[in-house]
């Protein structure tokens, strides 16, 4: 999304591909096309050489991965190895809400990592904390809409900051051309207005035209479901330590100087996208 909404500006756009067959449909679209691997500081590093702005975020851990932190200090040296070969005028990374906190957090304690290290390189360098992607909830849709009940371990009437995956491209987009000249900068994101599981329902009610009922389980069952449709022991953990660090409050935006920005697309409309309609 990020890319496309650049191109679509005309600005110019080189993007970092690990496989050159995957470069050929961004050739076609105007993009220069550099190859690179994320691990790879070397090449990475001449990968963004000169740019005025670059956009990077860690790639997702395999769902089935035993041990899903293991390639992670390896990503973040790439990174941030790249950072200081190229030396860009300025990097945007798409970081979490909770990235403040080193732990505590499942999968976002990562990104606190991350944000530590690109803050050493002396990059001027924006983190931009996204809410939780609204698009998490198509896997639950289909047996929702069957049974009548969404299932989430997510307490049913808390309001969580929540945020359209296409928000984060536009935004981090208008955030690459409206750079911070130095230092660091926080922005965080979410939606148009918070939702609960309650609300969540609700909307979805609203677009299938039948009633659909919020259900809140327990973070062992939410461990339980999440290793019957595949995932690792290790990554159901820290999936549940993260939805507990949520209800609790601990993975939350931190305020104070960061920049505060609303998405314009509403829970419903991610929703219809995700089923079609």
């Amino acid at each position: 999304m990020v890319a496309e909404t650049l191109l679509s500006q005309r600005k110019p756009v080189r993007v970092v591909v690990r496989d050159a067959a995957k470069g050929e449909a961004w050739k076609a679209r105007g993009a220069e096309v550099a190859v690179a691997s994320l691990t790879d500081a070397e090449a990475f590093g001449r990968a963004i050489e000169g740019a005025e702005g670059v956009y990077v975020l860690l790639p997702p851990f395999g769902f089935a991965d035993e041990d899903p932190s293991r390639e992670r200090p390896a990503q973040i040296a790439g990174i941030t190895g790249a950072l200081r070969k190229g030396r860009p005028a300025h990097v945007v990374l798409l970081s979490s809400i909770g990235a403040q906190h080193p732990a505590g957090t499942g999968p976002i304690a990562a990104l606190h990592a991350l944000e530590r290290e690109v803050e050493s390189t002396g990059v001027p360098a924006t983190f931009l904390r996204a809410a939780y992607f609204m698009e998490n909830w198509g896997a639950s849709l289909p047996g929702a809409i069957e049974g009548g009940a969404l299932y989430s371990a997510f307490i049913a009437d808390r309001k969580i900051a929540q945020v359209a995956t296409r928000d984060i491209g536009t935004t981090a987009a208008r955030l690459l051309v409206e750079p911070t000249s130095s230092g660091t900068r926080v922005v965080e994101l979410s939606g148009p207005v918070d939702y609960s599981l309650d609300d969540t329902a609700a909307a979805l009610s609203a677009v299938v035209g039948k009633t659909i009922a919020g259900v809140q389980v327990p973070i062992e069952g939410l461990k339980g479901a999440l290793k019957g449709m595949g995932a690792s022991a290790a990554v159901a953990d820290l999936y549940g330590e993260m939805t507990d660090a949520i209800n609790r409050g601990h993975v939350s935006f931190e305020g104070g100087a960061a920049l505060k920005v609303r998405g314009t697309t509403p829970l419903e409309t991610v929703l219809r996208t995700l089923l079609g309609r």
